[in-house]
């Protein structure tokens, strides 16, 4: 009788013989078993509701849209509790970047929160994301594995108080793509394997390999991230020779496609490369990163991200075959639901889309650090005349990024900063008064930086400046990847140069005078970018390095220092310009 290898083998070879006998039967004559995956992605940390939306059909015109009301932490738990409660044998699975960017009321406490109110809920599982990573290996461990965090991190705490020891995580983290340099060991388990209604599903995790160039290098120092679809391949082949029924690949990278919430028009991005190269045995691809909502159906599996903050929980409804153990693909249901709040205050928006109440259990681990955090972020900073708003950083130049390199600029003077730069991923929502007279607090402002970000002013030489300029554009055929500058610095690009050559060089000004290739200047960016962060390495050849305050208290001081004689009104004037080939310019939209 063959053991271990060999017996692995011979159901290697008997599994596809056994499934192909089962899904020749009509789907009526199977005996079917329903199991229920309900999935969220890029959560971040958003415990409370915020001002979160949903674009939905309005009840009252169906050819218009409305922004519905969607998300919080309270609400989402009981929106997942009355899914599992339709379908009781049901996995709850977090798409990755669980924490990481998040909102006061969990950042402040390290994002012990957020895993409290996880425990609390049920999660059964949650694949790292990059964000995941944002502050290294080891305090990842920390927040899996619990206990007190003793290192410094700006403002945030860990551990409220005696109370509220913080106990680490109920629920794995998994990724099957993230493995020790020098031996190949993987930094956590690839997968789990959960037995419900009988049926055995595994689910394969993976982040994107792209983390490298978007977390701070120190974090993940020694750590390899290889191939997702190899990765995902090599586990669902070992899941399936162990006899497990349904395998799901659980994958922090996603795409793009048109068509609302739940269409598949025009799909587009880095999962479907990636689908594209799975291996048969995956059954379903739960996809997150790019915090977009599509449901797609690629070779017969359902391919689904739900938006992210908790706006919305994927559901997939299997049938799988009792007899041969496999899916009955022509069976899945795959959907996107709206985690509607009732914050719309309208009954026909609550008639159409029934709200979610608020879980009493998550609600009081919510309201525990919301009281907590309060004093500190209902704190007034500053008032402002209108909304401030970030752009995709393609774009060229935003209100919100102008706004944010112009106090980075004003907290660094004293370290002679002429010229400072943001990172476009680093800006992680619009900067919104919520009073009438404009204020905004340091909860607004943290929502909008929420990383913990040290300033670092560095001397680079003119043809370093010029480099980095010229970085933006990572091929010929690439979107700019943008840096959002400062009052200080302004220039024109033409889209027809090649690659390398894009920035007119008589066109870049910094202050009043002409860039020179031979002067030396003092730059300002935050320490992510500064160790080489978004792959813009000419910073780590940046010489005389001076440290400055945290980046959110930066900017917290800019709006209070300039908007003490009324609301500030940020700087409209584009500092990137497109030139058209007969010289004229226009900003980048």
């Amino acid at each position: 009788m063959p053991t271990g290898s060999s017996a692995r083998l011979a159901r290697l070879w008997l599994l596809p013989l056994a499934t192909s006998l089962a899904l020749a039967l009509p789907l009526q004559a199977r005996e079917l078993v329903a199991v229920r995956l309900i999935a969220f992605n890029d959560l971040h940390g958003h415990l409370e509701p915020g001002d979160n939306t949903v674009a939905m059909p309005d009840p009252r015109d169906p050819a218009q849209r409305i922004a519905l009301r969607t998300g919080g932490m309270a609400h989402l738990a009981s929106a997942a509790r009355r899914l599992r409660a339709e379908q009781p044998a049901s996995l709850l699975v977090s798409t990755g970047d669980l924490v990481g960017a998040s909102p006061l009321t969990s950042a402040l406490f390290r994002d012990e929160p957020t895993i409290e109110a996880m425990n609390a809920l049920g999660l059964d599982l949650n694949v790292v994301g990059n964000h995941e990573f944002d502050h290294g290996v080891a305090e990842l461990r920390r927040l899996i594995a619990g206990g007190c965090a003793t290192e410094p991190r700006g403002v945030a705490a860990s551990c409220a108080g005696a109370d509220r020891r913080y106990a680490g995580a109920r629920f794995p983290f998994i990724a099957a793509n993230v493995e020790d340099a020098a031996t190949g060991a993987p930094l956590l388990s690839p997968f789990v394997v959960r037995t419900v209604n009988g049926v055995r599903i595994g689910l394969v995790g993976a982040v994107t390999r792209s983390t490298p160039g978007i977390v701070m290098p120190d974090g993940i120092r020694g750590w390899r991230f290889t191939s997702e679809a190899q990765a995902l391949n090599r586990y669902a082949r070992q899941l399936r020779a162990d006899g497990v029924n349904v395998v799901v690949a659980v994958v922090h990278e996603g795409g793009d496609a048109d068509g609302g919430i739940n269409g598949c028009d025009n799909p587009r991005g880095a999962i479907f490369d990636i689908v594209r190269a799975l291996d048969p045995a995956i059954d379903v691809v739960l996809s997150a990163h790019t915090h977009r909502a599509y449901n797609c159906r690629i070779d017969g599996r359902p391919v689904i991200q739900g938006a992210s903050f908790g706006r919305l929980l994927s559901v997939i409804d299997l049938q799988v075959d009792r007899a041969g153990g496999a899916v009955a693909r022509e069976a899945t249901r795959a959907r996107n639901v709206p985690v509607a709040n009732g914050l719309d205050a309208d009954p026909a928006v609550d008639a159409a889309y029934p709200p979610y109440p608020a879980d009493p259990q998550v609600a009081a681990i919510v309201e525990h650090y919301r009281k907590r955090v309060a004093p500190l972020a209902e704190r007034p900073v500053g008032r402002l005349a209108a909304a401030v708003e970030r752009l995709p950083p393609e774009q060229g130049d935003s209100p919100a990024g102008r706004l944010i390199a112009d106090a980075h600029l004003a907290a660094t003077r004293g370290n002679g900063a002429q010229i400072a730069f943001t990172n476009t991923g680093g800006i992680r929502a619009n900067l919104k008064p919520r009073q009438p007279d404009g204020t905004v607090t340091f909860g607004d402002v943290f929502t909008v930086q929420p990383f913990g970000n040290t300033l670092v002013t560095m001397t680079l030489t003119g043809a370093q400046l010029k480099a980095l300029l010229e970085s933006q554009w990572r091929s010929s055929t690439a979107r700019p990847h943008f840096l959002q500058p400062s009052a200080t610095l302004s220039y024109a690009w033409r889209d027809d140069a090649p690659p390398g050559a894009r920035v007119v060089e008589d066109s870049i000004t910094i202050g009043a005078e002409r860039w020179r290739r031979d002067a030396t200047y003092r730059v300002t960016v935050n320490s992510y970018l500064a160790a080489g962060g978004d792959r813009f390495h000419a910073f780590l050849d940046g010489t005389e390095r001076s440290g400055g305050p945290l980046d959110v208290d930066a900017l917290a001081q800019y709006l209070s220092q300039r908007s003490a004689g009324g609301p500030l009104a940020v700087d409209a004037t584009p500092r990137i310009v497109r030139q058209t080939a007969r010289g004229s310019g226009t900003a980048v939209r």
